[in-house]
């Protein structure tokens, strides 16, 4: 018999955001997937402790997931990662595969989802809040209204055409494009805030762009209001 793989969404950072269904399914896995070098010191990991203090009782696999754009690097580093879980799913075992934020907004997990898809093993992803949602809950206000669009925008990338839509703009992963980020705002006149790390003990709330660090943290999120 086959082992299930599932991909959890836990939440931005705050421990009590993760679901009921995520917790559940974490409790009923023998082994737990986490991204990093070390599992204990990832933050989806610190998460889930959070709210699950006998988590360290599952045998914690950790899977490297290289923070970079060599395509060729990253290809080798799914593959692998894929494989791994595949000799535990092999072995009859489910798998839960712990991810930041939501499973299917620029999430790492998506990539071992498709090779362990492709390898015919069944397998589930179980929603997680989306940072952009927890950013604005934290900030008291509203992404879009009525018939205003909303857009989420990898911002590490170009994004001047993308700022030239209508509606809501969310920036995630400026990284360290978060000066270039913060020039194009400027420029632009757009009203934004940004909270840096949601959630967690060292969470940061800026209220405007001169306000935003050139070297602000990974886990940052800026939202645009026309």
């Amino acid at each position: 018999m086959q082992g299930k793989l599932y991909g959890i969404g836990v939440g931005p950072g705050d421990p009590e955001l993760l679901t009921l269904k995520a917790l559940r399914i974490v409790k009923e896995s023998p082994i737990i997937a986490v991204p990093g070098e070390v599992a204990q010191e990832s933050v989806a990991y610190k998460i889930v402790k959070g709210a699950y203090p006998n988590l360290d009782e599952k045998e914690l696999v950790a899977v490297p997931m290289p923070m970079t754009k060599d395509k060729k690097l990253l290809e080798e580093s799914h593959e692998k990662a894929a494989n791994q879980i595949a000799g535990y799913l092999k072995e009859g075992k489910q798998v839960a595969f712990l991810t930041l934020g939501d499973p299917t907004v620029y999430a790492t997990y998506i990539y071992v989802h498709k090779r362990i898809q492709a390898m015919g093993y069944p397998l589930e992803i179980v929603s997680g809040i989306p940072s952009f949602c927890a950013v604005a809950a934290r900030l008291n206000m509203g992404l879009v209204e009525k018939a205003e669009p909303l857009h989420v925008i990898p911002a590490s990338y170009g994004i001047e055409e993308s700022l030239e839509l209508p509606g809501t703009k969310v920036l995630m992963k400026a990284g360290k494009k978060m000066g270039k980020v913060k020039e194009i705002l400027k420029a632009r006149g757009d009203m934004c805030r940004m909270i840096e790390n949601c959630g967690m003990e060292d969470e940061k709330i800026y209220d405007s762009v001169e306000e935003i660090p050139d070297q602000a943290g990974y886990y940052s999120l800026i939202i645009v209001k026309e």
